[in-house]
């Protein structure tokens, strides 16, 4: 396989994530015959076929399922060259590859924008995750320089960082009944159906500690991945729910969702910046690790005073 070249893996690399040649295609702006040909090329280097296709679906073969651990440490070993060679040059350029929980999506958009301007050189990749433990998947795989996420993994050796505050609230429809109860404790919440996010994500763990330590048990009667279902799901009246307070600003300025005040709330947990120990990190990540550290914590205090002091109607 001495012939193998490094833009082979990174073909293959995409086309195994992407399980597609048109969508790999898209991302590495190559033209989808380009990418087959790439492919066709390093599994005759290779001497096994790496994907199994029929028709149109395709997946990998036993043999394109080991090589792609190669691929990645391979690619990772690349790009770790090339970051330290960059820290020697000062330089921040290139592109930063940031894995986001789906949550900080609400914000790190707005953080990034601000980090552009005063670094134009540096070009982003975004992976938001749909739960933690895919985004622990991706630090261990070095497929992401940065993650922002809440409980920082245990099971990994990292450097974990804690920028700003994480306030986690209940939400109901407008008209609610308990908008108008005044007793405010958590056993107020008993006759509602609750609809939660899925286990392993970070917010379903704050909402179980939360009730863990006020021995309460919900009424859950439906279990969503996104937080926008949840939102679309609680203005239809389908339940409660527990959210980050980040992902429903808009909503409850428009007054489409409103603010159970319930004792103990809101519920305080931290966003972490996160990285490999074992990661060189490159001038770019550097510069934005020191900048989210720096601004983060200052950006979301101005969002999210204004929530935190408004009592429901």
């Amino acid at each position: 396989m001495k012939n193998v070249t490094f833009r082979q893996l990174r073909v293959f690399n995409e086309v195994a994530r992407q399980l597609s040649f048109v969508r790999a295609a898209e991302h590495l702006h190559l033209t989808p015959p380009a990418v087959t040909m790439q492919v066709k090329e390093l599994e005759s280097h290779v001497g096994l076929p790496l994907f199994e296709r029929q028709g149109r679906q395709i997946s990998l073969t036993t043999a394109g399922e080991y090589f792609l651990l190669y691929a990645k440490r391979l690619i990772g070993t690349l790009k770790d060259a090339d970051d330290a060679m960059a820290r020697f040059k000062g330089l921040q350029t290139g592109t930063l590859n940031i894995g986001l929980v789906s949550t900080a999506k609400y914000f790190i958009p707005h953080l990034l924008v601000q980090f552009r301007d005063e670094h134009p050189g540096v070009d982003f990749q975004l992976q938001v995750t749909a739960n933690r433990e895919q985004l622990v998947a991706m630090l261990q795989n070095n497929d992401v320089d940065l993650a922002i996420m809440g409980r920082a993994p245990k099971e990994l050796a990292t450097r974990a960082e804690p920028f700003a505050a994480h306030p986690l609230v209940f939400i109901c429809p407008p008209g609610h009944p308990l908008l108008a109860d005044e007793s405010h404790s958590v056993e107020a919440l008993a006759p509602y159906p609750f609809i939660v996010r899925e286990s392993g994500s970070g917010t379903r763990h704050a909402m179980e500690a939360f009730f863990g330590e006020h021995r309460f048990a919900p009424r859950v009667k439906m279990e969503m991945s996104s937080n926008e279902t949840i939102k679309q799901a609680v203005m239809a009246g389908m339940g409660i729910s527990f959210v980050s307070l980040h992902t429903v600003g808009l909503e409850l300025k428009t007054g489409l969702l409103h603010r159970v005040e319930i004792e103990g709330t809101p519920v305080m947990r931290t966003w972490n910046v996160v990285n490999l120990q074992a990661k060189l990190l490159s001038p770019a990540a550097e510069a934005f690790r020191y900048f989210i550290l720096e601004r983060g914590e200052a950006w979301l205090v101005a969002h999210d005073t204004p929530l935190l002091g408004a009592a429901p109607d």
